[in-house]
């Protein structure tokens, strides 16, 4: 679950960089709130450590506004994740095609 996290907070950080303007490192009150809901609903998480890439899971546990947001960020922001983290980029990768 730390892995999922630390991605997560990476791509949106990316996005929140280059559509919100934030500095690097830190985002926006709106990134921060999708941000802070999405570790709250990864806490929940009846599947925990089992719990494939959020495409591919059975429950989607995120509300459709807060899901319709998540997308936007990771079309925009996982492409670029090879440039900036590519090692987290892989490991993700890995993820998304093993389940």
């Amino acid at each position: 679950m730390d892995n999922e996290k630390k991605t997560l907070k990476i791509m949106i950080e990316l996005y929140c960089k280059k559509h919100h303007n934030s500095k690097k490192n830190t985002l926006c009150d709106s990134c921060l709130e999708l941000f802070n809901y999405a570790i709250q609903q990864l806490k929940k998480c009846p599947i925990k450590e089992e719990k494939p890439v959020c495409q591919k899971c059975p429950i989607h546990c995120y509300k459709p506004e807060k899901r319709e947001q998540i997308r936007k960020i990771m079309r925009y922001s996982g492409p670029k994740m090879i440039f900036y983290h590519p090692i987290i980029a892989i490991k993700h990768l890995i993820n998304k095609t093993k389940n």
